[in-house]
């Protein structure tokens, strides 16, 4: 069993999937009128949030309460971080406080990964986003989400061999595409990336992945999900594409377009989304959307997270 979820790279297809597994337990309690674990009683979990976030701080938060261990929200924002306490320093000061298991959201690729390997603290450390490196707990939930939809209620075991994914947009600052890439490679899906040249990382040819600066082309031949990523202007420095119009036209999932796409094709976006930029309302509130189940669905992954490193079993009790 994993100590910490730093990246998607660490997890074998085995461990994914006793994950994506897990959470199927979790998202049955969902259906209970007590929806509570005791599992993770007595346990305490600081949520070490240094960027702003609403789906994943809250999702976390219900993941935790629902296992029933202690919360600590902290917000690098009104906390001494303002006043220039550093990274090691916040965290020796958990340390003393008696916390169980960090999660951290940082601004600083590699944060995460450092928190880990020093020894400032000695606890499960999961990465909830870190710079433009990885958001492993988002690509899970996109995983569980697309295994559910494609193989129904006898997806437990499975991953997601032979089925096709497009990923769209700004992959340069894309987190989320960099954990997806990797975990859908390790379950065995084939995924085409495709955005502006500008918003190609150098070195992606490296990855396994096809990647296409024509959306049109990838979305001519059958695929089974298109992610529409974020344009995350509060990360560009300098212009990645002339303006929002021919973004848009070019990369964005427009009406036309996904009036092409065929009924059984399932839209996805890690939210949130900008509208009319890279994806149209038609398909972000269409019956092909399962944008609303990978919020829902947020809440299970994390709880197979949560209570797999934090009990080191993924053998889920129900009492």
């Amino acid at each position: 069993m994993i100590r910490h979820l730093l990246s998607t790279r660490d997890l074998s297809r085995t461990s994914a999937i006793a994950l994506l597994d897990t959470a199927e337990d979790m998202a049955a309690l969902g259906a209970r009128e007590n929806k509570k674990l005791p599992a993770l009683r007595g346990k305490t979990i600081v949520n070490l949030f240094y960027e702003d976030s609403t789906r994943t701080r809250i999702s976390f938060e219900v993941a935790q309460k629902r296992l029933s261990a202690d919360v600590i929200n902290f917000s690098a924002r009104g906390s001494s971080v303002s006043k220039g306490e550093s990274l090691k320093d916040t965290i020796l000061t958990l340390r003393e406080l008696g916390v169980d298991g960090v999660v951290i959201r940082h601004p600083s690729s590699g944060a995460p990964q450092l928190l880990a390997e020093r020894d400032w603290i000695d606890v499960p450390v999961v990465n909830a986003g870190d710079g433009t490196h990885e958001h492993p707990t988002q690509a899970l939930l996109d995983a569980f989400t697309l295994r559910k939809e494609v193989s129904g209620d006898d997806s437990r075991g499975r991953g997601l061999d032979g089925a096709r994914v497009v990923i769209v947009g700004d992959v340069f600052h894309s987190r989320v595409a960099r954990s997806n890439i990797w975990l859908l490679e390790h379950l065995g899906a084939r995924v085409t990336v495709v955005a502006p040249a500008t918003l190609i990382p150098s070195g992606a040819e490296r990855w396994p992945i096809t990647v296409s600066y024509d959306l049109d082309a990838a979305l001519s031949e059958p695929v089974d999900a298109v992610m529409m990523l974020r344009v995350q202007s509060e990360r560009m420095r300098e212009a990645f594409f002339p303006n929002a119009h021919e973004y848009a036209q070019g990369w964005g999932l427009t009406e036309e377009r996904f009036a092409r796409l065929a009924p059984s094709t399932l839209i996805m976006h890690p939210g949130p989304m900008n509208r009319g930029l890279e994806i149209c309302s038609a398909a972000a509130d269409s019956s092909q959307s399962v944008i609303l189940q990978q919020v829902a669905n947020g809440v299970f992954v994390r709880m197979a997270v949560l209570y797999s490193i934090l009990t080191g079993t993924s053998e889920v009790s129900h009492e």
